[in-house]
């Protein structure tokens, strides 16, 4: 397995730039997602890297050897698609050694590691079965097989989960990341489902418009989203973001909203432009007779052990994650508080968070 390091990429289709001066390092053996909208640069990103596309500009760099203009076959990758690209003629067996065949390597060689591979995926019992009667699930297993059976320096799949039912994602989720762990492989994993990224990745890339937004762990995107963009793309509901005109001070503890001081965590920046953005998650919104800011229980989303309440307040309609034991009617008059810590306060704009205390300690893409 092998570093992939990523300097200063950069690919244009005549007057359109699909990924904007990339810069990253994906570590030794992490599982590493790039996540964003359709159209972002992901997948462009990630064919640059399996040598299908060649960069405009910029340095791709996989176990420390420049690979930027090799060609595919040279760069001892394995690539994992959304179809499976699997020969339906061919047995399971055959699917999955094909690429050892192709190396010239011998029979007894490609069975014993056909069998060690279809162990690894608990698929022992389909390897004499044509894969043109296996289900969506079982046929990307076989997609996986055939690219764990090499041993490549780094794993490429583009979301390889995006053609099986809701039901077989998650379970393929769980088998993914149990997979990369047993055999510690250099993964780099492309998709749109922030659900996939969150519950695989030990690191996420957000993109959009070709740019890297932020990269960093789940819980820290999750947590301190350094852009306007990455806030609202992560999480379901995505984070409360409420516009406010004011200037801000270093070392300022609050924002004034519309009348109301809000707390918020201290700012390490001043913000003179006047156009602010503040950032709260819907679990980190309360209501209560003495809430900061008045508001209006505008709908409730019943979800079992907890709801989503949407409370119009002036200007704003925020999105509160509430246990369900907790009474919210519509039509109701409440008090909406924040939890102050958890703020984040955005320059609104650039789109980009204001340093606080809340990014104190934490890695910022």
């Amino acid at each position: 397995m092998a570093e992939i390091r990523i300097e200063q990429l950069h690919k244009s289709f005549a007057n359109f730039v699909a990924v904007q001066n990339s810069n990253f390092v994906i570590d030794d053996g992490s599982f590493f997602v790039m996540l964003g909208p359709s159209g972002c640069g992901k997948t462009t990103t990630l064919r640059m890297i399996a040598g299908l596309e060649l960069p405009t500009e910029g340095r791709i760099l996989l176990g420390g050897d420049d690979v930027t203009f090799k060609r595919p076959a040279e760069r001892d990758i394995a690539f994992v698609f959304q179809m499976f690209a699997l020969y339906p003629h061919m047995s399971v067996a055959d699917n999955i050694g094909f690429p050892l065949k192709c190396e010239g390597v011998a029979r007894s060689e490609i069975r014993r590691r056909v069998q060690e591979t279809a162990r690894l995926l608990r698929i022992e019992p389909l390897l004499g079965l044509r894969v043109s009667k296996l289900s969506g699930g079982d046929r990307q297993r076989v997609s996986l097989g055939r690219a764990i059976i090499r041993r490549p320096k780094a794993f490429l799949m583009d979301e390889p989960l995006g053609a099986l039912d809701s039901e077989f994602r998650h379970l393929m989720c769980e088998e993914l990341r149990e997979l990369h762990d047993s055999i510690g492989a250099t993964t780099v994993y492309v998709t749109h489902d922030q659900l996939e990224a969150m519950s695989m990745a030990d690191s996420i890339a957000v993109m959009n418009h070709g740019v890297v937004e932020q990269i960093g762990a789940p819980q820290e995107i999750y947590d301190r989203p350094a852009t306007m963009f990455v806030a609202d793309f992560i999480g379901s509901p995505p984070m409360n973001l409420l516009r406010v005109e004011g200037s801000l001070q270093r070392g300022e503890r609050s924002v004034t909203y519309f009348g109301s001081r809000i707390e918020v965590p201290e700012i390490h920046e001043s913000q003179e432009n006047g156009a602010l953005a503040l950032g709260v998650r819907p679990e980190h919104v309360s209501i209560s007779d003495s809430g900061t800011l008045r508001g209006q229980i505008f709908a409730v989303e019943y979800l079992g052990t907890n709801q989503i309440v949407t409370i119009d307040i002036e200007h704003a309609k925020v999105k509160a994650r509430l246990p369900s034991t907790t009474a919210a009617r519509v039509g109701d008059s409440v008090g909406v508080s924040f939890h102050p810590q958890k703020i984040v306060v955005f320059n609104a704009t650039t789109g980009r968070a204001t340093p606080s205390a809340l990014f104190e300690g934490a890695h910022r893409g």
